[in-house]
C-alpha cells in the first residue's frame, strides 16, 4: 500500500510544436497535394496526365494565338520588302534607265480557283535589282519559282498548269521573298518586254505601304472574331483541370479520417489542380514547339505561316503562364465549396434544393447590358472595342453557366423508357454536372458562331458590291493592248478555237474623233470605235440586220447629251480621225448610210455607245494604239474549261489582263477577316473535339468497375454503347439548345449595334448540325475505351 500512496514526481509536458503560420500551413498543404499528384501511382499519374494534357492542347491554342500579331507583322514586313519601287514620276521613262533598273509586268494567273502571282522580267542593264529571295536575276525564258509552286508543277496532272508556264525552273524563290509557305510565286525572264507592251520600270523593292485602317464594322466584326475563338479555349481549360474529380475526393474523405480538416483539404486539392496545370504548361510549351516545326506544312483556307514567324508576344505568353495556374486553382476551389469531404465519405452540396438559377442569368443578362450601354457604331466612328469584347465574354460565358443548371433541370424529370435510356438518364441525375460541363465548349462556340455568322450576313450588303456582270452571258473577259497587226483580229479566232468555248464577243476598240487643229483647252468631239463581227455587234447594241462591210453608229439609251456628243464626234459621210496614241491617227470615211441603233450593257457591266463596225469595213490590225477585248462564255460541262482559255490567253500575250465575271465583289479586308474566322473555328472545333474525347475517356475510367459489374450480370456490349450515346447526346442537345437561344440574342444584339437589321435567323441550322456531328464522331472514337473497359478484369481490386 506504500507503494500506492507514495506520491509520484511530476511528470514536465512535452513542449508543444509551434503551430505554422497561415501561409506556411497554405504552402505545405499546397506541396502535400503536388505531393499526391506526383506520387500518386498508376492511377494518380493517369488523372494528372489527362488534366496535363487538357490543359497542354488549350496553352498550345493559346500560344499560337498569342503569336498571330508577330506572324502578320513578319508577314507584312516580306511583303513591304518584295512590293516594287516605280520610277513613274518622270515624264520621260526611258530617261530613268540605269544599269540597275528593271522592267517588269505583272502575270498573275489562277489554276483550280488557286491565285498564282507571277512577273515578267528584263534587266535594263548588268546589274538588275533582284526581288528578295532571288539568288541570280532570272535570263530569257528562265523562272524562279517558289517551293509550293514546283511541287504543284511537278506533280501529275498539272499538264495545263506546265503549259502555261513554259519556262525553264533555274531555282527557288528563298523565304524572305513568300509571305507564307505555301504561295504560289514565280518570276520569269524575257526579252521582248518594253514600255510599250505594259511593262513598268521600277528601281528596286521595298517600298513601305501604310495599312488601310479598319471601318469601324469590321473593328467589331475583328473583336468578336478573337472573343468567339479564344472563350471557348478557356472554358475548355477550367474544364479540363477538374478531371478525376470523384476519386480526388474520396482521396480527401481518407485525409479527412486521419485528422485534416476541411480547410487542409481544400488546399490539398488546390495543390493537386496548380501540379496538373503547371505541368499542362510545360506540355502545352511542348506542344507548341514541336508542332510549330510542322506548321509550314499544314495549309487550313489557303493559309499557311513560316515556323520561324510564331513567336507569341511575351506579355500575352506571360498573360498565359500566370492566367492557366491561377484558374485552376480557383476553379478547384470553387468547385470545393459545392462538396462536403466528411471522414467517411463525400457529401454533394443542395443536391435536394437544386441549382440556383438566378445568379446564372445575371451574367448573360450583364453582357447585353454592357452591349446595349456601348450604344450603336457608326459606319465612321471610332471603336472602343473593349466594351464590346467584355460584353460579348458575359453572354458566352453566362451560357456555360446556365447550361448545367438547364441539364440538372431537365434530366431530373426523365422517367422510364428502354434500358439504355434509363441507364443513361439515371447516371445523368447522379452526375450532371460532368456531363453539362463536357459540352459546355461546344455550347460556347457555336453560339459564338450564330452571333458572328448573322453579323457577316447583317454586313454583307456593305461589304459584298454588286458589279453589274453577267456570269450568264459571259464567264471570262480578257484584255490586251500588246496585240497589233494582223494579230489584232486573230486574237479573237484563237478564243474561239479554245476547247470548250461556245462564244466569245470578242471586239477590237480604239477612239474616234472629230479632225481639226484645236486650242490646248478645248476637247475635240471623241468617241469609241469598235470593230467586230456581227454576232459581237448584237451583244453591244440593239442591232437588227447585219453584213460584213456594215457600220452603225450607236447611241446610248436614255441620255440625250451624251448622244448628241456622239453625233458631233461621228459625222455620217465625213472623215474621222482614228488612233488610240502611240502612232500616227488613221483617217477614216464613216458612211453616210450608217443606221442609227441603240447601245447596250456588255456581260461585264460596260454599257456601249459610238461608232460600231464590222471587220470588213476597216481594217483592225492598221489601228494604233487599238485594245482587244474578249468576253468568253464557256460550256462549263467541260473539265478544266477555264484553264484551257487561261492557256489561250497567256499564249497570246503573258502580259494580257485575264478577269472572271462575278456579280459579286467581296472586300478584301473583310474577305481575310472572315478567311481567319474559319481557319480558327477550325482549329477551335478540333481542340474542343479532342477536349471532349479526353473527358468521355476519363469518365469511361471512372465508371470501368460499374461497367464491368453490369457485363457480369448480363447487361449487353451494345446496351452500354446506346446509354453512351444518349448520356452524351442529352446534354449536347440541351447545349446547343442553349446556343441556339443566346446565339440569336447576341447576334441580333450586335446587328443592332451596327445598326444592321437581321437578314437570316435561320443560320444556326448548318453550326447545330455541326456540334451534333461532332458529338456523334466523339461518341464513336470512345466506343474502343468502353468495350475494353467492360472486360471481368475490371473488377480486380487491391
Amino acid at each position: 500500500m506504500r507503494l500506492l500512496d507514495k506520491s509520484r514526481a511530476p511528470v514536465a509536458e512535452a513542449p508543444r510544436p509551434a503551430q505554422p503560420s497561415r501561409a506556411a500551413a497554405t504552402l505545405r498543404d499546397l506541396g502535400l497535394g503536388i505531393r499526391f499528384a506526383a506520387a500518386g501511382g498508376r492511377e494518380g499519374w493517369i488523372r494528372t496526365l489527362l488534366t496535363a494534357v487538357g490543359v497542354g492542347l488549350g496553352v498550345a491554342l493559346l500560344l499560337l494565338a498569342s503569336s498571330v500579331p508577330h506572324m502578320l507583322d513578319e508577314r507584312a514586313t516580306r511583303d513591304e520588302a518584295r512590293s516594287e519601287t516605280r520610277i513613274s514620276d518622270s515624264p520621260d521613262l526611258n530617261a530613268a534607265k540605269s544599269d540597275r533598273s528593271v522592267l517588269r509586268v505583272n502575270v498573275t494567273t489562277e489554276y483550280h480557283d488557286r491565285t498564282i502571282e507571277g512577273y515578267l522580267m528584263r534587266a535594263d542593264g548588268s546589274a538588275p535589282v533582284r526581288p528578295p529571295g532571288l539568288a541570280r536575276f532570272p535570263g530569257a525564258d528562265e523562272m524562279v519559282v517558289s517551293p509550293a509552286l514546283k511541287e504543284l508543277l511537278a506533280a501529275p496532272g498539272n499538264e495545263l498548269l506546265r503549259e502555261r508556264l513554259p519556262y525553264a525552273i533555274t531555282g527557288t524563290i528563298g523565304d524572305a521573298g513568300l509571305r507564307s509557305p505555301g504561295e504560289l510565286l514565280y518570276y520569269a525572264g524575257s526579252d521582248t518586254l518594253t514600255l510599250a507592251s505594259g511593262g513598268n520600270r521600277i528601281s528596286g523593292y521595298g517600298n513601305a505601304r501604310a495599312g488601310e485602317p479598319l471601318p469601324a464594322l469590321l473593328v467589331v466584326l475583328t473583336v468578336m472574331v478573337c472573343v468567339v475563338l479564344l472563350v471557348p479555349v478557356a472554358i475548355f481549360i477550367a474544364t479540363a483541370v477538374r478531371f478525376g474529380g470523384d476519386r480526388r475526393d474520396r482521396r480527401l474523405a481518407a485525409l479527412r479520417l486521419v485528422g485534416a480538416d476541411i480547410r487542409t483539404t481544400r488546399r490539398i486539392a488546390a495543390g493537386e489542380a496548380l501540379f496538373g496545370a503547371v505541368l499542362g504548361l510545360l506540355i502545352g510549351l511542348v506542344f507548341f514547339l514541336v508542332g510549330r516545326q510542322f506548321v509550314g506544312a499544314v495549309e487550313i483556307w489557303d493559309v499557311s505561316a513560316f515556323p520561324a514567324d510564331l513567336v507569341p508576344d511575351p506579355r500575352l505568353a506571360l498573360l498565359v503562364v500566370v492566367a492557366v495556374p491561377l484558374t485552376a486553382v480557383l476553379v478547384t476551389l470553387v468547385a470545393m465549396r459545392s462538396v462536403v469531404v466528411e471522414p467517411l465519405g463525400v457529401v454533394r452540396r443542395g443536391r435536394d434544393r437544386g441549382r440556383r438559377l438566378w445568379w446564372r442569368l445575371l451574367m448573360p443578362l450583364a453582357g447585353l447590358a454592357v452591349l446595349g450601354f456601348t450604344g450603336r457604331v457608326g459606319k465612321y466612328e471610332v471603336v472602343d472595342p473593349f466594351p464590346i469584347a467584355a460584353g460579348a465574354v458575359l453572354v458566352l460565358v453566362g451560357l456555360a453557366l446556365l447550361l448545367p443548371w438547364l441539364v440538372e433541370a431537365c434530366v431530373n424529370r426523365l422517367r422510364g423508357g428502354p434500358v439504355p435510356w434509363q441507364l443513361a438518364t439515371r447516371r445523368l441525375q447522379l452526375s450532371s454536372g460532368a456531363a453539362s460541363r463536357a459540352v459546355s465548349g461546344v455550347t460556347v462556340a457555336v453560339a459564338g458562331a450564330v452571333a458572328l455568322q448573322m453579323l457577316f450576313a447583317a454586313m454583307n450588303a456593305d461589304f459584298n458590291r454588286m458589279t453589274g456582270q453577267d456570269p450568264t452571258r459571259a464567264q471570262f473577259a480578257a484584255y490586251s493592248e500588246n496585240v497589233t497587226g494582223a494579230a489584232a483580229t486573230s486574237t479573237i479566232e484563237q478564243f474561239r478555237a479554245t476547247e470548250g468555248v461556245d462564244v466569245v464577243i470578242g471586239s477590237v476598240e480604239a477612239y474616234a474623233s472629230k479632225p481639226g487643229v484645236y486650242a490646248e483647252d478645248d476637247i475635240p468631239p471623241t468617241t469609241s470605235l469598235t470593230i467586230g463581227t456581227c454576232e459581237t455587234l448584237r451583244e453591244l447594241a440593239r442591232i437588227g440586220a447585219c453584213e460584213d462591210g456594215d457600220t452603225f453608229v450607236a447611241h446610248p439609251e436614255n441620255d440625250k447629251d451624251m448622244s448628241d456628243w456622239v453625233d458631233r464626234a461621228a459625222r455620217k459621210g465625213k472623215v474621222v480621225e482614228v488612233g488610240s496614241g502611240g502612232g500616227k491617227p488613221v483617217l477614216w470615211t464613216l458612211p453616210a448610210d450608217s443606221p442609227t441603233v441603240t447601245g447596250r450593257i456588255d456581260p461585264m457591266g460596260t454599257p456601249h455607245w459610238g461608232i460600231m463596225a464590222t471587220t470588213g469595213a476597216i481594217d483592225a490590225g492598221k489601228l494604233p494604239g487599238a485594245t482587244i477585248t474578249a468576253q468568253i462564255r464557256v460550256d462549263r460541262s467541260v473539265p478544266d474549261v477555264a484553264e484551257y482559255v487561261r492557256n489561250t490567253a497567256a499564249r497570246i500575250d503573258p502580259g494580257m489582263r485575264f478577269v472572271t465575271l462575278d456579280s459579286v465583289e467581296r472586300d478584301r479586308q473583310y474577305a481575310s477577316i472572315q478567311t481567319g474566322l474559319q481557319v480558327g473555328a477550325t482549329v477551335v472545333l478540333l481542340l474542343i473535339a479532342a477536349s471532349m474525347l479526353v473527358s468521355q475517356l476519363e469518365q469511361l475510367r471512372e465508371r470501368r468497375r460499374l461497367l464491368s459489374v453490369l457485363v457480369a450480370f448480363g447487361t449487353r456490349r451494345t446496351t452500354l454503347g446506346w446509354s453512351v450515346l444518349w448520356q452524351t447526346a442529352v446534354p449536347v442537345v440541351l447545349g446547343l439548345a442553349v446556343a441556339v437561344v443566346g446565339g440569336l440574342g447576341l447576334g441580333a444584339t450586335l446587328a443592332w449595334m451596327t445598326e444592321k437589321s437581321v437578314s437570316d435567323w435561320w443560320l444556326f441550322v448548318p453550326l447545330a448540325g455541326a456540334g451534333a456531328a461532332l458529338i456523334l464522331l466523339v461518341t464513336a472514337l470512345s466506343l474502343p475505351s468502353l468495350w475494353r473497359l467492360m472486360r471481368p478484369d475490371g473488377l480486380r481490386t487491391e
